[in-house]
């Protein structure tokens, strides 16, 4: 046989022990000429003894293969040694199932792609794109060129520009100022409640101390400069954790009624989603129902609207709201 057709055998074999063997799965020899004979194809013979060689042959270039007497003697083989063990894989995988700016698509592409990292048995046990449908951002391809360019802007320490915008009333996305462009000094990109924020300096400000952060959807025009910078050294894990905050709970349909005001309607999108029902309820309020996670997160997070928002139902979250508004008054009356 050429050194080319052994060549190949020998990597069809070793596909063979990383798709269908691991720690809790094994075959024989048997099983493996089977195998390797149905990846050649029709008319190709393999012989047991081929295969051991085979096996020696991957074991000297340091494929590590177990070899397990089981009873009356029959030797069983498996490769266990893996890349990423399996907890590391659904670490890499849910967040891209998580992730509402990365459409269905491409969870799809890359989810399938890191199973093949680990054995098809394994690789059953692992998330499924199919029970998550939580894409919402229409601009996934944007964002990848976003991520792209600013990424290389930081590691080339280069400014950026980029024009600004967000929703109105309607839902139609429009540019702050004009269409002005921004002027920044990237320091880097994070990934929080679902949506990726850039942090960096508008040099148009002097205040290093407080670097402002732009959602990467809301971008647009992204452009690397010529003109370069000087990173400085910052404490970002602090400075993301003060800034954003995220929460859970028992989800429910909950009718909140604001006042008309731009900052409060993107805020509601933000947090709801751009399919929210939202209906104006007067001249100068506008009520949404949607369905959210009753928790302290979402007390927290509606209590910062202050007087701009009122709790509609359902009866329970209204008396928990005026029980917190009661006992924050109480505690500025002692």
């Amino acid at each position: 046989m050429s050194e080319v057709k052994t060549g190949i055998r020998l990597l069809l074999l070793k596909g063979i022990f990383l798709r269908h063997t691991d720690e809790h799965h094994q075959l024989s020899i048997k099983d493996l000429v089977e195998k390797l004979k149905m990846e050649l194809g029709p008319g190709e013979t393999v012989e047991q003894k081929a295969v051991k060689r085979y096996i020696k042959t991957l074991q000297a270039t340091g494929f590590d293969i177990i070899e397990n007497i089981e009873k009356y003697g029959e030797i069983f083989y498996s490769h266990q040694d893996r890349l990423f063990e399996n907890y590391q894989l659904r670490l890499l995988i849910d967040p891209i199932l998580s992730a509402r700016f990365i459409t269905e698509d491409e969870k799809k592409h890359l989810v399938t792609n890191l199973k093949k990292l680990t054995s098809k048995h394994t690789a059953k046990s692992l998330p499924d794109p199919i029970v998550y449908q939580q894409s919402i951002n229409s601009d996934y391809q944007l964002i990848k060129l976003h991520i792209d360019t600013i990424h290389t802007a930081i590691y080339e320490q280069k400014r950026i520009t980029f024009q600004y915008g967000d929703f109105n009333f309607e839902k139609e996305f429009q540019l702050r100022h004009g269409g002005a462009l921004y002027r920044i000094e990237p320091h880097a990109l994070i990934w929080e409640s679902d949506f990726y924020y850039l942090i960096g300096e508008d040099i148009k400000y002097d205040d290093t101390e407080n670097p402002r952060n732009y959602r990467l959807d809301r971008m647009r025009n992204v452009t690397i400069t010529d003109e370069r910078f000087t990173k400085k050294t910052r404490d970002l894990s602090t400075y993301v954790q003060n800034s954003f905050h995220m929460f859970g709970g028992q989800d429910q349909w909950v009718t909140l009624e604001f006042k008309l005001d731009q900052n409060v309607l993107n805020g509601v999108i933000d947090k709801f989603g751009i399919e929210v029902d939202i209906r104006q309820t007067g001249e100068e309020t506008f009520a949404i129902k949607a369905k959210a996670k009753i928790s302290e997160g979402l007390k927290g997070w509606i209590l910062t609207w202050g007087s701009k928002v009122k709790v509609l139902s359902p009866p329970s979250l209204v008396e928990e709201i005026e029980k917190e508004i009661q006992e924050m008054m109480n505690r500025y009356l002692r």
